[in-house]
């Protein structure tokens, strides 16, 4: 099990900015200083903040953003496959700006979420009878505990 990389360095902000800007001309919507903010902010942090959470960060640099601006534009990136909401955590909703394959560890008592990837997870087998029935979009995969802090 491998885990995830902490940091995001400045030559790859700028491809995924760049790629994020695109995708948003794609979807139709305006490329805004305040929407690119929200975006870096997201990538910056491996924390799986909630919106309360970036909100907080882009303040410095937009201080008369408002907190609903900041869950709509979440909200948006999760719809058009730039961000990703962390579901099943029973919290205020969490985003992870990190589309790359792996899974989540929460811990039930600080509720801090991890990232992991475990290969053999990635080609999880969807049953039959959901597989005929329905297209999957998505699996995803969290585990809960404890973390070494909360053991």
């Amino acid at each position: 099990m491998k885990k995830k990389k902490t940091k995001i360095s400045s030559a790859e902000m700028a491809e995924k900015s760049r790629c994020f800007t695109g995708l948003c001309r794609e979807n139709g919507l305006k490329v805004t200083p305040q929407r690119i903010a929200i975006y870096q902010e997201l990538l910056k942090t491996n924390e799986h903040p909630s919106a309360e959470t970036l909100y907080e960060k882009v303040r410095e640099v937009f201080p008369s953003i408002s907190l609903d601006t900041v869950h709509r534009t979440l909200l948006t990136l999760s719809e058009i496959g730039a961000a990703t909401i962390v579901e099943g955590t029973g919290d205020a909703k969490r985003f992870d700006g990190d589309l790359a394959k792996h899974q989540h560890f929460r811990c039930v008592k600080c509720k801090r979420i991890v990232d992991f990837h475990y290969e053999p997870l990635d080609n999880l087998k969807i049953p039959a009878e959901i597989e005929g029935r329905f297209t999957v979009l998505r699996t995803t995969i969290y585990v809960e505990g404890l973390c070494d802090s909360c053991r």
